[in-house]
């Protein structure tokens, strides 16, 4: 989903910059309310989770691969605003030092694969948690929905951008279909992946899930080897205003050892298991090459990066060369992204100072 320079002209190229400028001006607000102390080291992690996983494409069809967005997953873990500024730290990082992403597609980019995919996910995501019931498999399943629709949600808007901007004449409807055909398929494997991280982050600190928030947690007591719910204890207006009644229980994890673990295995991911990635093109390339889309294709300005097409120049064992490319990547995207939402963090602090609210 990549959209490379070339496919999109300047006017409709400088009109998505706009969009993407200012949505990552409200998404930067937004995070504000979204990011705690707890929270902002893992959102950090996450953009280098997601650049990792988008390294590993998976076979959908025949001579074609996919490989995961991340609007859906960040949204759910870290928070919608939150969540489009880690897609966005992943495509800067991937277009400025990979060259996988046009810079002068940059505001496409982000429009389409952090800006559609989280608001479309997300909205998805609270739209089914409403009628479900209140159990953390109700988030898990969620997401799998959530992230599911997402991805031919960007087929569908970088159709729209084509239809608008496109360099070469085509016919839309056959670039509609096959983009939608194939996203379909694509979306099934990010709505695994979402699930499964979902699944995993939540079984072990629920109170770090951004959409699993509110769910209510019942201590349980075993009597006579029934697990039941234990009464809940008289609450004084102090404690009330202490303990929110959504409280969860104890974490099973340090939020020190969930960040490492993920950290590390970001780092496997990308640095070992990439290498067995299936080699076909994803999707937006295929049917890029196969409909004529890809005529105008421009020459990345990147071209020339050590780490251009996920290598390091001059080494020369494959294998070796893009694993180092890709622990390189997820080191400089938890770097970046940690710099960022710690800002924000810090930011949101001097916002509810004594000095700003006049206590």
């Amino acid at each position: 989903m990549h959209v490379p320079d070339g496919f999109i002209n300047a006017p409709a190229s400088a009109v998505t910059g706009v969009v993407a400028a200012g949505a990552l001006a409200v998404s930067l607000r937004g995070a504000r309310r979204e990011l705690d102390e707890r929270t902002a080291p893992l959102a950090g992690l996450v953009a280098a989770f997601i650049f990792a996983v988008q390294m590993l494409n998976f076979p959908v069809a025949a001579g074609t691969s996919g490989h995961l967005l991340g609007g859906a997953l960040a949204a759910i873990l870290v928070g919608p605003y939150t969540g489009v500024l880690c897609v966005s730290v992943v495509l800067l990082m991937q277009g400025v030092l990979f060259a996988d992403g046009g810079l002068t597609a940059l505001g496409v980019n982000i429009t389409d694969m952090a800006i559609v995919t989280t608001v479309v996910s997300y909205a998805v995501f609270r739209a089914l948690l409403a009628v479900l019931p209140r159990k953390r498999r109700s988030v898990t399943i969620a997401s799998f929905v959530a992230a599911l629709v997402s991805v031919p949600a960007a087929a569908v808007a970088f159709t729209l951008m084509y239809t608008i901007g496109g360099t070469t004449d085509v016919a839309i409807g056959k670039v509609a279909t096959a983009m939608i055909g194939v996203h379909v398929l694509i979306g099934i494997g990010e709505a695994v992946i979402t699930a499964l991280t979902v699944g995993a982050v939540i079984a072990v600190r629920p109170d770090l899930v951004h959409g699993a928030r509110g769910l209510q947690q019942r201590l349980k007591l075993r009597v006579n080897g029934t697990l039941v719910d234990a009464p809940a204890p008289p609450r004084s207006n102090a404690l009330a205003r202490e303990v929110p009644p959504s409280a969860p229980v104890a974490a099973r994890t340090s939020r020190r050892t969930l960040w490492i673990s993920g950290l590390v295995a970001s780092l496997v991911l990308a640095g070992f298991v990439s290498f067995y990635a299936s080699a076909d093109p994803d999707g937006l390339e295929k049917i890029a090459h196969d409909q004529g889309i890809d005529k105008k294709t421009e020459q990345h300005a990147a071209a020339d990066s050590p780490l251009a097409d996920y290598g390091v120049k001059d080494v020369s064992n494959a294998r070796l060369s893009g694993g180092l490319a890709g622990v390189i990547g997820v080191g400089v995207t938890v770097v970046a992204g940690s710099a960022v939402f710690w800002a924000v963090r810090r930011r949101r602090g001097a916002d509810v100072s004594p000095v700003n609210t006049g206590v």
